[in-house]
């Protein structure tokens, strides 16, 4: 019995230690509480927990919890959050590189093309280059992509490019706003969390927000009668990166599994917005309380063109910005996207 219990005591104690020794991750993302892209990231960011065999677990944190939306990479480079997966656009101001990064506005035709180049393609690579030369040993990125292709909300009818002129618009910062520019729309930059109430207040007329089923979640539709879907141009591109002491304190096991999860857990999100979004348009069609508008090719090619003359003015304010562009256009060329 006296052997018994010593070995159940051995065996509590090894597991207190395990417990003890767990560490928990907190990581700030750019969804608000309660947006559908907040409940599946924390729902799929548990699984690390099992994964690890209760070793890491991730607090999954709204945008703003701990520090404002454009100033998390500061927060993970010091250590007051372990990491972000945050809309890279935000910091277009720190670096034109970020912009060309964070969403090569009318470039790519699927979300899975971008997330291919992000994470296989060379993408994952040029946003570690970046932050090795402006934040240099601070920050690990992890991955990048898109989770879909976001569904422009619009309380106007935009059927073409010659509907945007004139026009308030919600847009990121950097490259996204300065293409609405170059349309004729007048861009400003408001936090995704702030879009439903610029929407009914008038503030703007429509806003590059999320994907459809995220837009849906977040009640836009109820004051937002005009969505144009599938979106016109814009791809989020979302970074996971760590801090650099905390990621080089990590086991190789448990940075396998932060790999692992970080191309899994995108790559579920991708599939499942798609396929709820397209459940959800299917509804709203039924219903006929909304018109969704799909541009034709002929004005996504206008578009498009706009876009392109914006991709070179960006690409040449900074080297790092060139190099982010010639980045996504040999990979573009790989897969036959451009001559």
């Amino acid at each position: 019995m006296k052997k018994l219990l010593t070995g159940v005591l051995a065996s509590a104690l090894v597991m207190t230690a395990a417990v003890a020794d767990a560490k928990t991750l907190k990581f700030q993302i750019s969804s608000k509480s309660g947006d559908w892209a907040y409940n599946y990231l924390t729902e799929g960011w548990k699984q690390l927990d099992v994964v690890t065999d209760g070793g890491l677990k991730m607090d999954v944190l709204a945008t703003k919890a701990v520090v404002p939306h454009r100033e998390t990479i500061d927060a993970v480079a010091n250590g007051i959050l372990d990491g972000d997966m945050n809309a890279i656009a935000y910091f277009a101001g720190r670096d034109p590189a970020f912009a060309i990064m964070g969403d090569l506005i009318a470039g790519y035709d699927t979300p899975d093309q971008y997330a291919e180049y992000c994470m296989n393609g060379g993408g994952k690579e040029m946003l570690q280059k970046i932050y090795d030369t402006l934040m240099p040993n601070k920050i690990h990125v992890l991955g990048c992509g898109p989770y879909g292709k976001e569904a422009f909300v619009s309380t106007v009818p935009i059927r073409g490019v010659a509907d945007l002129k004139g026009l308030k618009i919600r847009s990121p910062e950097g490259l996204a706003a300065d293409v609405f520019r170059r349309a004729g729309a007048s861009p400003s930059s408001i936090p995704f969390s702030e879009v439903y109430t610029s929407l009914e207040k008038g503030i703007v007329d429509a806003a590059d927000a999320s994907v459809y089923i995220n837009n849906h979640a977040s009640g836009m539709h109820k004051i937002a009668k005009y969505p144009l879907y599938p979106g016109i141009h814009s791809m989020a591109n979302i970074q996971t990166i760590i801090n650099k002491r905390v990621w080089d304190s990590l086991s190789d096991s448990e940075k396998a599994a932060m790999e692992t999860l970080t191309y899994s857990v995108w790559a579920s999100m991708l599939r499942d917005s798609r396929l709820d979004g397209l459940d959800q348009v299917a509804k709203d069609k039924a219903a006929g309380d909304l018109e969704i508008i799909d541009w034709s090719t002929v004005e996504r090619k206008k578009f498009r063109e706009i876009a392109v003359a914006a991709w070179y003015d960006f690409a040449g304010k900074s080297p790092l910005a060139k190099e982010a562009l010639d980045s996504n256009l040999s990979y573009m060329r790989k897969i036959g996207l451009i001559d």
